[in-house]
């Protein structure tokens, strides 16, 4: 019939469109609406060409990049091969699409109205797990589909990139950083910022502006919810956090040892007395889970996560066993949630993470964005 195309050839349209719905892997938005996919040719045989651009040469994520490209132009009837090719985009190209990225981004620091629940993970002391309690509720929520983001505020003893398995930089488009992907979450660590090994000696005013750009420079996207790995006590860090995020609630982290609950009650102290909600608390180390006969040891003593939650007048929303399985996982960069998710401590973190509360800061004592209108 006149004004059909054979059965064995590719309708250009089609193949366009697949091709244009492709997301990047690390920004999140298809290539068609950012401009990146360049010129799409195929010929006769159903043998396609490629070309994507990318927002610099030296992306780590080229790869899924193409196997996500390749996957999609597979879809169309009749393609039969597929050439990815990569070129970058010009400078001016990046300018548009950092403009672009800023103009959609979710302004975190916004304290009304947002719908990402933003929480605070909190402890008085190191060495209590708060950061492998961070990664793995991130990992749990975001398997659940949830679209989740970690800032590793802990900025000298950074541990997310270690837990997460990645340690590259990440890529910054107009002055716009891109967070990291690792397991379905993103992340920002000064861990992703320095030289492996380098100390970071930073006092206040360099903290809090890290802080900040984390904020403000990193294209976080729509998020459902944001956790901040914070560091331990209540020192710069803690006060510029209840600065610049006021819709944030605190997850307070705690062993079952009087020493570490006494500290921890500090910084549910100074948490209440900024009229910082409290969503919880976990107890980590709650026991020592035995690999053969299952049986749990008190090793640290018990109590601490309930008169921890009984000061902060909030629910003790889980108690997380020591096992082998948490240990491997954390060496081998990949969250318990995701490596064992059978073992004790796995089931315990999922647990915690699906009964995370929404938690609203009052309003009381807070200033409200209003704007004047004149009357006409």
């Amino acid at each position: 019939m006149i004004g059909r195309r054979p059965r064995d050839t590719v309708d250009p349209r089609a193949l366009h469109a697949a091709l244009a719905a492709v997301v990047d892997p690390e920004i999140g938005r298809p290539i068609g609406e950012l401009g990146m996919l360049g010129d799409v040719e195929v010929d006769r045989r159903g043998r396609v060409e490629v070309t994507v651009r990318l927002t610099v040469a030296s992306c780590p994520l080229t790869a899924e990049f193409a196997a996500r490209v390749t996957a999609a132009a597979m879809t169309v009837d009749g393609v039969n091969s597929v050439d990815v090719r990569f070129g970058e985009l010009g400078p001016r190209e990046r300018a548009d699409l950092a403009t672009t990225l800023r103009g959609g981004a979710v302004d975190l620091t916004n304290g009304l109205g947002m719908r990402t629940r933003i929480y605070a993970v909190a402890s008085g002391k190191g060495g209590v797990g708060k950061s492998t309690v961070t990664a793995n509720l991130a990992a749990a929520l975001a398997r659940g589909g949830s679209k989740v983001g970690v800032i590793d505020a802990d900025v000298w003893g950074y541990s997310i990139p270690g837990l997460f398995g990645v340690s590259r930089s990440p890529v910054v488009v107009g002055g716009l950083m891109m967070p990291v992907q690792a397991h379905g979450v993103s992340l920002i660590s000064t861990g992703f910022l320095v030289p492996d090994g380098t100390p970071v000696v930073w006092r206040g005013p360099m903290l809090h502006k890290a802080l900040e750009q984390f904020l403000h420079d990193v294209h976080w996207g729509d998020l459902d919810v944001l956790l901040l790995d914070l560091p331990p006590g209540t020192g710069d860090i803690q006060m510029s956090l209840l600065e610049l995020l006021p819709t944030a609630a605190m997850l307070a982290v705690t062993t079952p040892q009087d020493a570490a609950r006494t500290v921890a009650q500090r910084v549910v102290r100074m948490a209440r007395e900024a009229s910082m909600p409290i969503a919880g608390v976990v107890e980590n180390m709650s026991s020592l889970a035995c690999d053969h006969c299952g049986q749990h040891t008190d090793l640290f003593g018990s109590g601490g996560g309930e008169a921890l939650a009984l000061a902060a007048d909030a629910p003790l929303l889980g108690q997380v066993p020591l096992d082998r399985a948490l240990r491997e996982a954390g060496d081998a960069g990949v969250p318990v949630v995701l490596a064992d998710p059978l073992s004790h401590s796995a089931q315990a973190l999922a647990r915690i993470s699906a009964a995370l509360p929404v938690v609203r800061r009052p309003l009381a004592g807070r200033p409200l964005p209003l704007s004047v209108v004149s009357a006409t």
